[in-house]
């Protein structure tokens, strides 16, 4: 059983799974619509003010990610009222949208008390309830491939039939899949090309949460892709907002964590200083992937990471702590991966695979399929390839010290022959002088 760990599969074909059409952010037409209080906005808008001096109206707005007609005019006239903000000057005829708005002396008093609530002075977060429910309508639900799928998914990719036919069913199951396996099988390969499938689709999610008062940041520009908007899902709203701009269409997120991964990390961040959180990983994931590479070098127990996810991964709901002590509960919709070069006996006992769907071994390389992985990656790096070569090779680097092939073996000798021969002035083949020479520089007895 083997994979090619020597190609990424970046161009994955569209396949058929799960649409995430059914949510498509409401338009916003006034301050009920959304789910926030007036004073909580206008703190919002103050705090904004604060940070950024003089604004216009429509940039109050944008902002805010809320339409200026029917919702920000509103937070700003009942401000002026106040005598917590002023017009510095209008443009006649452009409309209130365009007058230059500046924080007075209350406004600064105010604001600086919002502040020692919470620094985030970003776009409006949308209620927990309605990031629930959009999540459980855009769920992944089962994502179903077929053989002809997953060939194309892992078309890059060399293994066994068996190996083959044990990952479609464990894309499909939706839940929870376990990959160990030697070092350099291509188990990350593998994780990365069913990621590649999760992008072909795309989800709403909302730039932050709020709930009893606090915020959580969900959209991380490091862990989530933009996708385009569709002109379908667009409408014109009142003050030339199409939609409820508090929500970005992202690609279906593939995250990926590995020896970082702490317990902490896997509940609400809270900053002490700007006293707001930021989502973890599985949150920052639901409606994608989320991959646990190399699974119990972590800085924590293997066994206290999984008793972390049993919950979440049998009741498909995962609940988080606020600094208030306060349990909040959030949809789990999550395919989570784990990938380890470790034997499974030595991270868990019977009890928690149970609980790990699909365990699935990625084994070393048979010869036939070391010699279509070596033919390949020979082509593809412009390395001259010989059968005689590759007999040479098998039998004087790993039949005679007794070393154990591996996938990624291919992709690397080739490099190094490659590299051997610019030096040489050669062109790169499968001579035995440049094999014994890559080989030299590469294998290290352990």
């Amino acid at each position: 059983m083997a994979s090619d760990f020597s190609q990424a599969t970046n161009n994955v074909p569209v396949v058929p799974t799960a649409s995430g059409k059914g949510f498509v952010p409401p338009q916003i037409n006034c301050v009920e619509d959304t789910g926030l209080g007036m004073l909580w906005l206008q703190d919002l808008a103050l705090k904004i003010f604060y940070f950024q001096g003089f604004l216009t109206g429509s940039k109050v707005a944008e902002l805010m990610a809320l339409p200026f007609s029917g919702t920000v005019d509103q937070l700003l006239e009942g401000l002026k009222r106040e005598k917590m903000i002023e017009v510095r000057s209008s443009q006649m005829g452009l409309g209130e949208a365009a007058y230059l708005y500046a924080i007075t002396g209350a406004g600064i008093i105010r604001a600086r008390e919002a502040l020692e609530r919470s620094q985030y002075a970003g776009p409006a977060p949308v209620p927990l309830e309605v990031y629930n429910d959009s999540v459980r309508r855009q769920s992944r639900g089962r994502v179903q491939v077929t053989q002809r799928h997953m060939r194309q998914i892992l078309g890059d990719l060399t293994f066994s039939e068996k190996t083959f036919h044990r990952l479609g069913p464990a894309v499909n199951s939706g839940t929870s899949i376990f990959i160990f396996g030697p070092p350099g099988n291509g188990k990350t390969s593998v994780a990365r090309a069913i990621g590649n499938l999760v992008l072909t689709q795309t989800m709403y999610i909302p730039f932050a949460i709020y709930v009893d008062g606090q915020v959580i940041t969900v959209f991380d520009n490091v862990n989530h892709q933009l996708a385009p908007e569709e002109e379908s899902t667009t409408t014109p709203g009142r003050g030339g907002l199409r939609k409820d701009a508090r929500w970005v269409r992202i690609r279906r997120p593939f995250i990926m964590v590995g020896g970082e991964l702490t317990l902490s990390g896997l509940d609400l961040v809270f900053d002490d200083t700007l006293k707001f959180y930021e989502a973890p990983f599985q949150v920052k994931a639901n409606g994608g992937i989320l991959l646990i590479d190399d699974f119990g070098r972590q800085q924590v127990r293997p066994r206290d990471l999984l008793n972390r996810w049993i919950v979440p991964l049998e009741n498909r709901i995962d609940y988080l702590s606020l600094h208030t002590g306060r349990k909040i509960e959030v949809p789990f919709d999550v395919l989570v991966m784990f990938s380890t070069n470790l034997p499974p006996k030595d991270l868990v006992d019977e009890a928690f695979l149970r609980r790990l769907r699909h365990k699935i071994e990625i084994g070393d390389p048979t010869y036939d399929e070391y010699r279509a992985i070596f033919k390949r990656v020979a082509a593809s790096k412009g390395v001259q390839y010989s059968d005689e070569g590759l007999a040479y090779l098998l039998q004087e680097w790993y039949i005679k010290p007794q070393r154990k092939m591996r996938a990624s073996h291919p992709r690397d000798l080739c490099d190094q022959i490659v590299d051997i021969a610019r030096y040489q002035g050669v062109e790169p083949s499968m001579t035995k002088e440049l094999l014994d020479q890559a080989a030299e520089s590469y294998f290290v007895e352990l």
